[in-house]
């Protein structure tokens, strides 16, 4: 395996962490949004909203934007819509599109809207916050939050001291970047954050979602992953635990499947179950295959390769 294929997407990881662990996303990356929200009263993902949305907007592929409907704390019980996007490539039209969104958004639900950025990018000069423009005497100014990733390069004692979740993921987001050409000093980087979930205090299910996230940043060649799963295996029989087996790999592979899927889906619409089916048996390698096609197609046949 070449080191361009061990190059991964890494949007869509993120947003299966984002759904399963929103509260702590927000106390992590805004807490000052995360205080306004009442989280006794739960929250609510709007997937299908947000894909009519997309849909009109007609301004490419997403693979991270999530839009939330949670509430806020007062006494009118005010209802928050949040719009969350991760993005992790250079996009010159990025500020444009957060705020066609907003607005949208705002159109659809008569409501103000808060829209946030995750940049998972590694550029140190790329930084969009605003969109506007003026014409005559016409002003419009859009302004949202951001967080940039490798801003926390410099906070890594933070992050080793924190036990948030996504102080975890933050890590091995960053070390993720920089790896992308180097398979040893991943292959190391790897074993060490794996030897740091057994012994933070996380939950077997959160060992279980944070391997499978690190699995798919820190994606290894076929040689330094045979190693690592000796590793892993050394590891667990030290620990006397079986959290991620062989048939936990298995379960791996069939995330990837339902991650893929559900990109698809996104993108091309409702699937057909041959092709569903199709998604399921295919071997790893094939997986990230697909993944890439994905990225860039037009329509499901130039993912499939037909």
């Amino acid at each position: 395996m070449s080191m361009a294929e061990i190059i991964t997407p890494i949007d869509s990881p993120w947003k299966t962490l984002i759904e399963q662990y929103f509260e702590e996303f927000m106390a992590f990356f805004f807490p000052e949004v995360h205080a306004t929200i009442d989280w006794t009263q739960g929250y609510e993902f709007l997937d299908q909203e947000f894909q009519q949305i997309v849909r009109d907007a007609e301004l490419g592929k997403r693979l991270a934007d999530k839009l939330v409907k949670a509430w806020e704390k007062n006494g009118d019980e005010a209802i928050l819509y949040i719009h969350l996007e991760v993005q992790s490539q250079y996009d010159k039209d990025f500020e444009k599109r957060m705020f066609v969104y907003h607005y949208r958004i705002f159109d659809r639900f008569d409501q103000p809207i808060i829209s946030l950025a995750i940049l998972g990018d590694e550029s140190d000069s790329w930084w969009p916050h605003c969109f506007g423009y003026e014409k005559g005497e016409c002003q419009l100014s859009f302004k949202f939050p951001v967080v940039k990733l490798i801003d926390y390069k410099e906070r890594w004692t933070e992050l080793e001291q924190s036990g948030n979740i996504f102080a975890m993921v933050v890590r091995t987001h960053l070390k993720g970047l920089e790896t992308r050409k180097a398979p040893e000093q991943r292959f190391h980087w790897k074993k060490e954050l794996t030897k740091l979930l057994y012994e933070a205090k996380y939950s077997e299910k959160q060992i279980l979602e944070l391997f499978h996230f690190m699995d798919w940043m820190l994606r290894l060649p076929e040689e330094l992953a045979t190693r690592f799963d000796q590793f892993v295996k050394q590891k667990e029989a030290e620990k006397k635990v079986e959290y991620i087996t062989h048939i936990e790999k298995k379960g791996i592979e069939k995330g990837r499947a339902e991650m893929l899927l559900r990109l698809l889906e996104e993108k091309f619409g409702t699937l057909d179950p041959d092709i569903q089916a199709m998604v399921y048996r295919l071997d790893d390698n094939r997986l990230f295959e697909w993944l890439k096609r994905s990225l860039t197609a037009q329509n499901l046949r130039e993912v499939i390769g037909q």
